[in-house]
């Protein structure tokens, strides 16, 4: 199936999502093209609310806003889900999960990945709105949507464990 088509399924059916992409096998090349490619896109999400804080506050360039949040999002923030999911694979362990590491770091960076479409409504609404309730909504729908899936996913691969 799709990557597109997954994202959305994983919105209705996390758990068979996550099932059917763990028995795809274990290869840490496609967790990795995941990862990077949910940064991405979350980095291309961020770029409405930088053009409008560079536009309101021209002492930072907009060149300069967009180099800082690519090197965040593409260096920095990679290596910042690598540790949160062996963080969520120890503390799953210690709740009883018999799962394997590469598991619990597929289910944290398909939760990025298949978030992305609220990344980018997020982002549309912080750049042409800007700060208020609507944009404390759709954060709070991207929030729900990531950990949802995020949650569902590390059930899978806890739970369920992955055996390769």
């Amino acid at each position: 199936m799709s990557v597109t088509l997954d994202i959305f399924r994983s919105y209705r059916h996390p758990r068979a999502v996550m099932r059917r992409r763990i028995g795809e096998g274990r290869r840490e090349d496609r967790a990795l093209v995941i990862l990077m490619a949910a940064c991405f896109l979350i980095f291309v999400a961020q770029l409405p609310r930088l053009a409008r804080e560079a536009h309101l506050q021209p002492e930072i360039p907009l060149d300069a806003r967009m180099g800082a949040a690519l090197v965040g999002w593409m260096v920095i923030a990679p290596l910042f889900f690598y540790a949160l999911a062996a963080l969520s694979h120890f503390a799953a362990r210690l709740l009883g999960g018999r799962g394997e590491m590469w598991g619990a770091r597929m289910a944290l960076f398909w939760a990025l990945l298949a978030s992305v479409p609220l990344w980018l409504l997020h982002g549309l609404v912080a750049g042409m709105i800007g700060p208020g309730p609507g944009l404390n909504l759709t954060g709070a729908l991207l929030l729900a949507g990531f950990f949802f899936i995020w949650i569902n996913g590390l059930i899978v691969a806890e739970g369920e464990g992955v055996r390769a």
